[in-house]
């Protein structure tokens, strides 16, 4: 059974040092080039119609398109071919759409895809761990110094299954809200995709906001469930995650069950209504039929931070946010297969969301989950370890304006 619970037990077990893609790099000194890495080449260097292709294969399809400047204004004068093309190509349906957009701004009606029906833990995981399982999906940076874990699409999609099982096992239907507070983990992303893959729409809180936070937006949303674990492990300074939600909850009277996953080997306070998620996981198969769903279902809710005022909780549904996400992390990343993606953003906030998660994971990738902070143990550390492991994108959200690309450090 491929259980990464991110537990304490299970972390005892030996980790794989499998070989990186692409694992070449070369020495350097601090965050400087290595004298044997090469720059890619820009898409727009190169202007031949056989470049087009290869930058885009659909374009092959579009009529009289033989640039990038084309290919613009193709976009730009046919949106509707360019993106049902796209949609068709890059995303597999159950159902195909009935049109590609019905837009009305003046209305504030927006919909894509319109009578198409998928699956977004199908598209992350299933297409990708049929034909290839033992590709890495996960790379785990844990918050102790020189520790990882890597997880593989054959895992990762066993473990979404066996933890979509214990979430229908305990009254989770489609629609029914979700609570994620948990840290960046294999267990965070798991939970995201399970509650994707039976049609429940998950909204992840940031582990580090307060009981009053996490509460206010767990009441807001109606969440039925709570997936937290006992602590978190942050710059090497331990959380108590779980004395957090019982705060939150005492106002919550929507919560039927919290699930408590082991971080750490210490014991928290159980009442009746939580229940550790590992022993619960075991019981259930690792294979989880997924729910068909709209094109415009809800996917997941996300609050904006509150700094301005009372947080507001912004919805993103199914298809269109997708092949949004895949597309760019595709191009603006210039991701290529064998590439490791590193996003440092926590997955409370919406780039990690859409590029430690969705984005990666729909186009095949390799996707680095950082636990820690960017100063801890040292400020150097991470760049160091990056450099050596050949992460080609990396990533960083607010406050940490800052990214790492192919040996060069580059920031504001």
């Amino acid at each position: 059974m491929a259980m990464i619970m991110g537990s304490s037990r299970l972390l005892q077990i030996p980790f794989r040092r499998c070989r990186l893609p692409c694992a070449s790099a070369g020495k350097s000194r601090g965050c400087g080039r290595a004298p044997d890495s090469k720059v890619r080449l820009c898409h727009a260097a190169s202007p031949s119609a056989a470049d087009i292709s290869a930058f885009l294969p659909e374009a092959s399809s579009f009529p009289r398109v033989k640039s990038f400047a084309d290919l613009l204004d193709f976009a730009l004068s046919d949106p509707d071919q360019f993106w049902g093309t796209l949609a068709k190509e890059r995303l597999e349906w159950d159902q195909p759409f009935h049109r590609v957009q019905d837009c009305d701004f003046s209305r504030g009606s927006i919909a894509w895809f319109p009578g198409g029906q998928l699956n977004v833990s199908v598209n992350c995981l299933d297409r990708h761990a049929s034909h290839s399982p033992n590709r890495v999906a996960l790379i785990w940076e844990r918050d102790e110094p020189g520790t990882e874990l890597r997880i593989t699409y054959r895992e990762l999609l066993e473990t979404t299954c066996r933890l979509a099982n214990t979430l229908k096992r305990y009254g989770v239907q489609k629609g029914d809200r979700v609570a994620i507070y948990l840290p960046v983990s294999p267990i965070g992303i798991a939970a995201m995709l399970a509650c994707a893959r039976i049609g429940a729409v998950h909204t992840v809180v940031f582990a580090g906001f307060s009981s009053q936070a996490l509460s206010g937006r767990i009441f807001d949303s109606e969440c039925k469930i709570i997936i937290t674990c006992n602590q978190g492990v942050r710059g090497g300074r331990v959380i108590e995650l779980k004395r957090v939600v019982d705060e939150a909850i005492k106002t919550c009277p929507t919560v039927k069950h919290v699930f408590v996953a082991q971080r750490t080997e210490n014991k928290v306070p159980m009442s009746n209504i939580d229940i550790p998620l590992e022993e619960a996981m075991e019981k259930e198969e690792p294979v989880c039929d997924p729910e068909s769903m709209d094109s415009e279902d809800l996917l997941f809710l996300l609050y904006t931070s509150g700094s301005t005022g009372k947080p507001k909780g912004l919805v993103h549904t199914q298809a269109g946010y997708l092949l949004y996400t895949s597309l760019t992390h595709k191009y603006v990343f210039d991701y290529q297969e064998g590439d490791i993606h590193g996003c440092m953003a926590d997955i409370g906030w919406v780039t990690g969301h859409s590029y430690v998660v969705y984005g990666p994971l729909c186009n095949g990738g390799t996707t680095v989950l950082f636990e820690s902070t960017p100063i801890y143990p040292n400020p150097g550390k991470h760049i160091k370890d990056y450099h050596q492991k050949n992460i080609f994108h990396t990533l960083i959200s607010t406050p940490y304006d800052w990214w790492y690309t192919e040996g060069k450090c580059m920031g504001t």
